[in-house]
């Protein structure tokens, strides 16, 4: 039996419900102990980086911590021993919990987010990062197994050889039918409608929302006076939205979008054409393959993106890929994708990538090196 341990929540941050998903469709036997914590990433890396904060995390992750070694006693009563303990995403207080309360079993570490990474990505400098990279190093210590989602990633663990690459993968829900393609000829630009490409997320740097400004900047009037419009849905809010909103201002066909609950998400993104995917040239950005890239293409769009090594490595047969920090480019690319062949084209490509970011795909390098430990279905 695998236990999912922790303070995830994966209604916010999918990871680890993907993990836990793949293996029970692989035939493992799952059992979650989880409190989520109730913080987004955004508030855990602000706390973070602003040290004061850091006394309300302490107190909710004690509460948490105390609901999860009753809940932990009790599974263990009713199930036996665990195999494993997979540890879900942002658990780098929750691993040193895990390795406490179950010293002999084999614990999994899901190290999505490098703490000191993810900080200098968005400015933090100085004192804060080395003890962000002495929380990384404790929390990766703790594990046996350490699942990253790159190989990037991987070269940066302490231990690279307790490293296992699993791809981020959709959840269940954001899979659309597959008789989507009806709907998709009734939305052809050539049928009256305008493309419509959606970018969701917390623009950060890493994102590189201002590069994706410059390039709608001059995309979207360009299609209007070819007759072949484009409509963009920015959808979520962060530190660069501002120098967005600056960049678009005045310019017709930009719908804002403020928040969208999680549950509502997949539905938004599948009625767009394209899902917009990370256009940054900074180093976080350079290692990543971002939720959205697994996400559009499980919602059936075309997934326009950086044309990143990691990217290409994992989908880049299934992906429309320019270059990072490169705005001229993802403006033609975006008004090349308003010709309804080329259009129809990449739809196809991306269709061909929807099997490989299943959850029960994903997880099969974690299946291996489980079996190595004597876990098997």
């Amino acid at each position: 039996m695998i236990v999912g341990f922790g303070t995830y929540d994966t209604s916010r941050h999918p990871r680890a419900g993907v993990l836990l998903a793949g293996l029970r469709a692989r035939g493992l036997a799952v059992h979650e102990v989880n409190r989520p914590l109730g913080f987004s990433t955004a508030e855990r890396v602000r706390m973070l980086r602003e040290p004061w904060r850091l006394p309300l995390l302490a107190l909710r992750l004690v509460g948490c911590w105390a609901a999860l070694v009753v809940a932990g006693l009790r599974a263990r009563r009713r199930h036996g021993p665990p195999d494993a303990v997979l540890v879900g995403y942002l658990g780098h207080f929750d691993v040193v919990l895990a390795r406490l309360v179950h010293p002999r079993t084999t614990v999994v570490l899901d190290h999505l987010v490098f703490a000191a990474d993810t900080a200098l990505d968005r400015g933090a400098r100085g004192l804060r990062v080395r003890l962000l990279r002495g929380l990384d190093r404790l929390a990766t210590a703790c594990a046996d197994v350490v699942v990253v989602d790159t190989e990037e990633h991987r070269a940066m663990l302490p231990d690279p050889a307790r490293g296992v690459v699993v791809p981020v993968g959709a959840p269940d829900a954001w899979f659309v039918p597959d008789d989507r393609s009806a709907s998709d000829e009734a939305r052809r630009p050539d049928a009256g409608e305008p493309l419509r490409a959606i970018f969701f997320g917390l623009f950060t740097p890493l994102q590189g929302a201002t590069v994706l400004a410059d390039a709608l900047a001059v995309a979207l009037p360009r299609a209007a006076a070819e007759g072949r419009p484009i409509e963009v849905t920015l959808a979520g809010h962060g530190q660069d939205l501002s120098a967005v909103r600056e960049r678009l201002d005045g310019v017709e066909g930009v719908r804002r979008v403020d928040w969208v609950e999680p549950d509502d998400l997949p539905a938004l993104v599948a009625t767009h054409d394209v899902c917009l995917g990370i256009f940054s040239a900074t180093p976080k950005g350079l290692r990543v393959v971002p939720n959205k890239v697994f996400q559009g293409l499980a919602a059936g769009c075309v997934v326009v993106t950086s044309d990143t090594a990691p990217q290409r490595r994992l989908l880049g047969d299934h992906l429309e890929l320019v270059p990072p920090a490169d705005p001229d480019t993802l403006a033609e690319r975006l008004v090349a994708l308003t010709d309804p062949d080329v259009l129809a084209a990449a739809r196809e490509r991306a269709r061909a990538g929807r099997p490989h970011i299943r959850p029960a795909a994903v997880v099969g390098p974690l299946l291996d090196v489980l079996a190595t430990r004597g876990v098997r279905t």
